[in-house]
């Protein structure tokens, strides 16, 4: 039977009765392994590069937001990038949208909040280990409320009326000159909305339109 690897954890928070709090927490916990201790981000990644250096990587970043010198959104965005492997997990009181939009831009792997429990602690360490992610509830909420947001906000809606008509006529092949006759307005207009038509719908040709109408069943 393969024996189980450990998990090698960088803590990262400018609250020392913090990082001794979590490492009492996991003290019990046979297969993760806290390495090193950091109390901003300079020197996490310090850190990071010293045991890439050594050969024995650090698994997963746990960080807080709020920090001197760096926070944890850049201290996240310059990890992933120099240590393509490392997973980052974000423990913080912040609950912002916006704060965690940036988190999520960066590419953390989880998110959870200071109010959890040991339980949650080391099930959100061995999610993202295993390489799955993690988030506290009130986390997830933000994000599906994004993602019911950006299905709003979709090309399809950013279309007029009168666009939408213009579409639909193109891909039944009509010439701008048979679209300004059709619709009672002049060629120049339809030429117009069909640069307009273009640029929202991020397509360079009568061929992407074509396709994106299609997709999108808007014929």
């Amino acid at each position: 039977m393969q024996e189980k690897q450990t998990i090698k954890l960088l803590l990262t928070d400018d609250h020392q009765m913090l990082l001794d709090g979590i490492r009492s927490l996991l003290r019990k916990e046979n297969d993760i392994e806290i390495i090193a201790e950091a109390t901003n981000g300079k020197t996490a990644l310090d850190i990071l590069q010293k045991q890439a250096d050594q050969n024995n990587p650090i698994d997963i970043l746990l960080t807080d937001i709020s920090m001197p010198q760096m926070d944890g959104v850049e201290l996240t965005r310059l990890a992933k990038l120099r240590f393509p492997n490392l997973k980052v997990l974000v423990l913080t009181m912040h609950d912002e949208r916006a704060l965690i939009e940036q988190i999520l831009a960066v590419e953390a792997e989880g998110y959870i909040l200071k109010n959890i429990g040991r339980k949650e602690l080391i099930k959100a360490i061995k999610k993202v280990a295993e390489g799955s992610s993690h988030y506290s509830p009130e986390v997830l909420e933000v994000i599906m409320q994004k993602k019911k947001e950006q299905n709003q906000e979709t090309p399809t809606n950013s279309l007029t009326k009168r666009e939408t008509e213009i579409v639909q006529l193109i891909c039944k092949e009509y010439s701008s000159a048979e679209i300004a006759e059709t619709l009672f307005i002049s060629t120049r207009t339809v030429e117009t909305h069909r640069k307009n038509i273009l640029q929202k719908i991020n397509v360079k040709n009568v061929v992407g339109l074509i396709k994106f109408a299609f997709k999108n069943q808007l014929v």
